[in-house]
């Protein structure tokens, strides 16, 4: 019976003594041509940076169009493929958010982009028949998913879900944490987040908004609005940086995919909370394209989202909308 005592006294002493502390981790790296930072509180105080690697690296393959063997390049490039069930998941979402959007939203759109110039390819001289020739091979009602392939009304039609798969990596990144038992994690992807619970200070995450100025990311005080983001994600995007000027016209990164030619409108950022990053990523894109207006009213008629627009005002001012439930997450 003593011995019986012992031996479990012995076991309980080792369990104890192995048991680590749970600690916060800090890993940044690069994916997608951006870079990523993920904070989570480990339970047991374990890093995770290689497995969180190796999965990045596998999403790359999925998702990243520098990659000529991944498997949205061999889409690309007519290639026989099989595809990846999360290629399958994020490109019916993005299809479904093209529909709510009316198109504003469009994964065919990418070799718009690159002809403007905001790509990995050299900027074309833009023409009104370029610009044709490129509406011709873009919209995304002319790829059709059947029998688990994908069908382009045009061969030379490319997808980029680059304006998604942060979005949706960062929430993939998240399920992998809480499978690990991590309860409180932030991560962030080239500015797209996904946040749950807690800091390591023991306060709820709290995401800056940048202001809408090229010159506000070298100020010390660049942050538009701070948001509390306990159990959400959010995304956010705008023409303010990503930019250049030609023949004395400024020329921004959202091509509207229906016109071809870059936004001219009275947005300056988009901000979006959502349950869910590749929502928050895709919707932010689609409204920088759609305009004050028309954004507002998709957001108003989509459930699950909340938003914060920066646009110019009538009398030439920085101005601010903000969707009702938005207002809860705003640190006063």
């Amino acid at each position: 019976m003593k011995s019986g005592i012992l031996l479990l006294l012995l076991i309980s002493l080792s369990m104890f003594t192995c048991r680590q502390p749970s600690k916060y981790i800090y890993n940044q790296g690069y994916i997608y041509g951006t870079n990523y930072h993920i904070v989570y509180e480990s339970p047991e105080g374990k890093d995770l940076q290689n497995e969180i690697t190796d999965l990045l690296n596998g999403y790359n393959k999925i998702f990243s169009t520098y990659d000529s063997t991944s498997v949205i390049s061999k889409v690309n490039n007519n290639k026989p493929v099989e595809l990846h069930p999360l290629f399958l998941r994020c490109y019916n979402r993005a299809m479904e958010i093209s529909e709510i959007t009316g198109g504003a939203f469009d994964i065919t759109a990418g070799p718009m982009v690159n002809a403007w110039g905001f790509g990995p390819e050299e900027k074309s001289k833009m023409t009104k028949e370029i610009v044709d020739s490129l509406k011709a091979i873009t919209g995304f009602h002319k790829v059709k998913l059947q029998n688990n392939t994908v069908f382009k009304e045009n061969p030379n039609m490319k997808l980029d879900m680059s304006a998604i798969a942060k979005g949706f990596t960062s929430d993939l990144v998240g399920e992998f944490l809480a499978k690990n038992g991590c309860e409180n994690y932030m991560v962030e992807i080239g500015g797209e987040v996904v946040a749950r619970g807690k800091n390591e200070k023991g306060r709820v995450w709290t995401i800056g908004i940048s202001k809408p100025d090229e010159m506000a990311f070298f100020a010390s005080n660049d942050i538009q609005a701070k948001v509390h983001l306990p159990e959400h994600a959010l995304a956010t995007s705008g023409n303010y940086r990503n930019f250049y000027v030609e023949d004395g016209k400024k020329f921004a990164h959202t091509i509207d995919p229906k016109t071809g030619y870059p936004v001219q409108h009275s947005l300056l950022s988009t901000t979006v909370l959502a349950d869910s990053c590749i929502d928050a990523d895709a919707f932010a894109t689609a409204f920088m394209v759609l305009g004050l207006e028309k954004s507002i009213e998709i957001a108003e008629q989509t459930p699950g989202i909340k938003v914060y627009f920066i646009y110019v005002n009538g009398e030439g001012e920085n101005d601010v909308y903000l969707s009702e439930g938005f207002k809860e997450h705003l640190v006063k």
